[in-house]
């Protein structure tokens, strides 16, 4: 089998993460997302088929031609949004069974193992995986009969069900249905309406459920349940660099190649640090943190809960919690994000112009890359500062700043004669 993975869309919703560079190879533990896709699908394919469109040559940069030893081969996606436009523009690359999956979900192996069990045992001309959800608000409703789906439904609202989890497996017929898919209310073409094509043909659509871990990581604050996960599932104890005496380490803690820990540095795991940074002295690193390589985190400094990206500082006198600090920035002295609200209320993010719950307590900062703030910046919880922007000292960032912005505070000063 190959798989068709869908990697084409800009990630809207994760901006300002994303300013830059596609969503699949946004790094959460240290790893771009789509690794963590194509990890799972395995040892069930040879062969990676990769639909790309907004900034391809970023993500041939970050994958390469293979991984395990396995082909990539990328396909632009043809024109036109949406999942069953990303998957017929694999046609030309397929055989007569393939597996489709969307790159920006989180899954375990146990899912693929059991789609392609449901697909052959039922001779089924499609199938997909399920997994129950209280709450089918932003997820797609899978009405079953038997070992048969006899509808898809695309965000029925508050009510329980089975969701589409994005895991597909099709025979090659599928693509006939793809080019009759008319455009949806969205404006784009969605597998979920082929899928009802056919079934509405008499076409065999069956399914299997799976109760393991799944995230569509579709905005910021995915991405720090799943690192959270990861770290706490996944992680190993394991220190390939230099820890000077006086620094504390409490396993899980995984420390690259030619980074430095130094004394005083008290790291409570589980935390993943990355090749040639340096941590401390006297700084305090608390559980479910990932730090990228070529970092620092200095003195006085603490981490709580965060994802910090490759070549990113926060050198002196800063507090981290809950936030998701892009590549290349850095905090001026004194930086704190704020990570919880006075009525300790959930924290709402702007996303695409409008106010969402996250559903979190605490959530801190979403700062992307190349940002740089000035001495004593302070940032209120779930605010954005877009890539390429410099936040000048004492700027109290109450609301979001667009990228390439500079933020100033402008003085007035009364000098009298003593």
């Amino acid at each position: 089998m190959k798989a068709v993975i869908l990697a084409a869309g800009k990630g809207e919703r994760l901006r300002p993460l994303t300013d830059d560079r596609p969503k699949v190879v946004l790094k959460v533990a240290n790893r771009p997302i789509i690794e963590y896709v194509m990890e799972n699908l395995d040892s069930f394919v040879d062969e990676f088929i990769i639909v790309t469109r907004y900034m391809m040559e970023r993500l041939i940069g970050t994958l390469g031609d293979e991984f395990n030893g396995k082909p990539i081969t990328y396909v632009e996606q043809k024109p036109g949004d949406g999942t069953a436009r990303a998957i017929g523009s694999a046609e030309e690359h397929v055989d007569d069974e393939f597996i489709a999956v969307n790159g920006d979900i989180y899954f375990e192996a146990e899912a693929v193992k059991a789609l392609i069990s449901a697909f052959r045992k039922e001779n089924a001309d499609a199938a997909l995986v399920v997994k129950n959800f209280g709450d089918l608000s932003h997820l797609g409703k899978i009405e079953v009969e038997g070992n048969t789906i006899r509808a898809v439904l695309e965000k029925p609202g508050n009510v329980p069900g089975y969701a589409n989890l994005g895991i597909y497996a099709f025979k090659s017929e599928v693509f006939e249905f793809i080019e009759r898919t008319p455009v949806s209310k969205r404006g784009e073409y969605e597998i979920t309406d082929t899928l009802n094509l056919m079934i509405e043909a008499g076409r065999r659509i069956t399914y299997a459920t799976y109760d393991g871990y799944w995230n569509d990581i579709g905005r910021p604050w995915n991405m720090l349940e799943l690192n959270e996960y990861l770290l706490k599932t996944k992680l190993k104890h394991n220190v390939k660099g230099e820890v000077e005496p006086g620094a504390i380490l409490i396993p899980p803690v995984e420390v690259g190649e030619g980074t430095e820990i130094r004394s005083g540095a008290y790291i409570i795991g589980p935390v993943k640090i990355g090749r040639n940074s340096r941590i401390g002295p006297n700084c305090f690193i608390r559980p479910y943190t990932s730090i990228g390589d070529n970092c620092h985190v200095g003195n006085a400094v603490e981490v709580k809960n965060s994802i910090i990206m490759d070549s990113s500082n926060a050198p002196h006198l800063n507090y981290v919690g809950d936030s998701i600090i892009g590549e290349n920035s850095n905090l001026g002295a004194g930086t704190i994000t704020a990570n919880l609200r006075h009525d300790r209320g959930n924290v709402r993010v702007e996303i695409k112009g409008k106010l969402e719950d996250s559903g979190r307590h605490k959530l801190g900062a979403i700062i992307g890359h190349n940002v740089k703030t000035g001495i004593n910046v302070s940032i209120y919880p779930g605010r954005k500062i877009g890539s390429g922007s410099f936040i000048g000292p004492g700027v109290v960032v109450d609301r979001n700043v667009p990228p390439g912005s500079l933020v100033v505070v402008r003085q007035e000063k009364e000098v009298h004669p003593r």
